[in-house]
């Protein structure tokens, strides 16, 4: 069991937990995911991790089929730009490996900004913690979870 279904479960958050195998030569993660699962790519989430100019780090959940866009993330937090984060970095503040990176359950809880889009769906798909793990859970008990904020993100 990951950190991120241990906050959902502690939480008493409705959820289910889906796992697949995982093809190590899989150029995409996120859209590995929704295709092993059968489930639309704008529906399943994946979590990047920006490094703003402050230095701090922050959270984007946009759908694997979407962009990131740095200057709507940096709008977001009240920051003038943000760029991708350092993989040791990202590793080090969520205690999660690159393309298992969870937004629930980060070792150190960063401030989190979800895509708008999310709210299309009753439910959506996030990585659980490991390559091959999603949990699907709402945007609303997602964006309670991590204190984050639902607003657009993507290009």
């Amino acid at each position: 069991m990951t950190p991120g279904i241990i906050t959902a479960k502690k939480n008493k958050v409705p959820h289910k937990v889906h796992e697949y195998h995982h093809d190590e030569s899989a150029e995409s993660y996120g859209l590995e995911a929704a295709e092993k699962m059968g489930v639309p790519e704008d529906r399943v989430f994946k979590t990047l991790v920006v490094s703003l100019d402050s230095k701090e780090l922050a959270v984007g959940v946009i759908p694997v089929s979407s962009m990131l866009s740095m200057k709507l993330i940096a709008k977001a937090v009240g920051a003038k730009k943000a760029v991708m984060a350092d993989k040791s970095d990202v590793e080090r503040s969520t205690g999660y490996v690159l393309g298992g990176v969870s937004p629930l359950g980060q070792k150190r809880r960063l401030r989190t900004i979800i895509d708008s889009s999310a709210k299309n769906y009753s439910t959506v798909y996030v990585s659980a913690g490991r390559r091959g793990l999603e949990i699907e859970l709402s945007p609303d008990d997602l964006s309670a979870l991590t204190r984050g904020i639902i607003t657009e993100i993507c290009q």
